[in-house]
């Protein structure tokens, strides 16, 4: 295994995100372990979580990136981070966007908040964790019905395939 991934397992179990014993997944699935992005509580915490994600942004996909899309709503967090993370160790002015879960029909409207999507951006999707995929399957068609973008990448704590 990878010296990164060995140290992001240490954090996720420091940061009390990776516990053991036995739970039910969303989809119903029985598992030992059970990770919960949501207990990244503290700044010291979502700073090393974005710099995780960035490393490995740029290690599997580079920096030549125009906006990280987090689906809602752990999602959003994630994207923050990394995109932060991105401009300080790399000097990457990367946008976030995000999906609301319903249509917001007053101010500006719309589905998404953050960056504006159209066939120029380059898309990395940043997400928590996958089960079936079911996220990604709903998140691609939205990302799409904003001008064709291109989905360059998906980054992700954990694949439970």
């Amino acid at each position: 295994m990878q010296k990164y991934k060995q140290e992001f397992i240490e954090f996720m179990v420091k940061s009390n995100v990776l516990r053991f014993g036995e739970f039910v997944t969303k989809s119903g699935r029985q598992t030992p372990f059970f990770i919960n992005t949501g207990n990244y509580t503290t700044g010291e915490q979502l700073e090393k979580l974005g710099e995780f994600y960035a490393q490995t942004i740029k290690e599997r996909i580079g920096t030549e990136v125009d906006v990280l899309f987090g689906p809602a709503y752990k999602g959003i967090p994630l994207t923050v981070t990394t995109a932060i993370a991105m401009n300080k160790l790399y000097g990457t002015n990367v946008e976030y966007c995000s999906n609301r879960k319903e249509v917001k029909d007053h101010g500006e409207g719309g589905i998404l908040l953050g960056a504006k999507l159209d066939n120029t951006k380059k898309v990395v999707i940043v997400e928590d964790v996958m089960t079936a995929g079911t996220s990604i399957y709903e998140t691609a068609p939205i990302l799409k019905a904003q001008g064709d973008v291109e989905i360059c990448g998906l980054v992700i704590s954990v694949d439970r395939m």
